[in-house]
């Protein structure tokens, strides 16, 4: 287990794993507008987190509502903790939808002042999960667990469309309104992990960083019960951070999960557990998707 893995596992309050996860995550594109919050965190930050840990009491609001089954919604609420709570930072708005004849064009996901640099910045954010498919000839995509989001799709329209939505003549008309004329600065956070496959060769584009978080995947109809006597089905949100438990894992429950995605076609994240003495816990040491036999055909048909 590595250093920053061991540290993450060291919490026992899940919100706090995975608020800690956020603050250290390696992103999946390496851009001029990649924002890394490990720049501006205080010092002293783990230990705020250790206190908050060991005194669930003192939790930040925010922090100790119960965590939405949604990832997204409750990514973004842990981005908003950490904006606020650790960094310190003021959050102008968030959320704003930017519209223009009745349609809506898109919206700023936070505009933050970074007390760092005294700069207004624009924060598109996303966690996403991208599984590589094999191409004919050398090339890979990398498709989402339901194949209707692609990596290169994703992170072009980040660039592209997002990132300079605060630009937009109808954004810059609403942020007037709003006493806002000075210059905005995009950012784009993209944390995530991407899946290999347990067979073939995959190419990565080359905007991801080499020190992206990686786990593997198989199809459902590979796996024996043998296979997956140690996994632990994960569900959001627990798809952030590193797993652990106490329990002994429940291979029989694991097993009826692999099937689940055989019977109703939906994909199933998995994390592989092992004993750690140190932490008295089983914790994770790798994770797998397990995907229905159609994938990503099926996905893509339905697009």
């Amino acid at each position: 287990m590595t250093t920053h893995a061991a540290s993450l596992i060291s919490y026992q309050t899940p919100a706090i794993r995975h608020l800690a996860w956020l603050c250290q995550a390696p992103q999946l594109l390496a851009s001029p507008m990649s924002f890394q919050p490990s720049r501006f965190l205080p010092a002293d930050y783990r230990e705020q987190l250790q206190h908050w840990d060991r005194h669930p009491e003192t939790l930040p609001a925010r922090l100790a509502e119960p965590a939405e089954r949604r990832l997204g919604h409750y990514f973004e609420r842990l981005y908003e903790v950490m904006l606020t709570d650790l960094l310190g930072w003021d959050i102008l708005l968030k959320n704003q939808q930017i519209r223009a004849g009745g349609q809506t064009l898109g919206e700023l996901d936070f505009l933050v002042r970074n007390a760092g640099t005294g700069v207004l910045e624009h924060h598109e954010i996303a966690i996403k999960y991208y599984l590589g498919v094999p191409e004919p000839g050398s090339s890979t995509l990398w498709y989402g667990p339901n194949a209707r989001d692609r990596l290169d799709l994703k992170v072009g329209r980040m660039l592209e469309h997002q990132s300079g939505m605060a630009q937009r003549p109808e954004a810059q008309t609403l942020l007037n309104e709003l006493g806002i004329s000075e210059t905005i600065t995009p950012r784009i956070f993209l944390p995530g992990y991407l899946f290999y496959p347990d067979s073939g060769n995959v190419s990565v584009p080359e905007f991801v960083p080499g020190d992206h978080l990686r786990g593997h995947w198989r199809y459902a109809r590979e796996l024996r019960a043998q296979d997956v006597s140690n996994w632990a089905s994960l569900k959001k949100p627990h798809w952030i951070s590193p797993w652990r438990q106490v329990e002994t894992p429940d291979g029989t429950a694991a097993w009826e999960a692999v099937r689940f995605v055989v019977d109703r076609g939906i994909p199933a994240l998995f994390a592989e557990l092992v004993w750690d003495s140190g932490f008295g816990c089983w914790v994770e040491k790798t994770r797998c998707f397990v995907m229905p036999g159609d994938w990503p055909l099926a996905g893509r048909l339905n697009r």
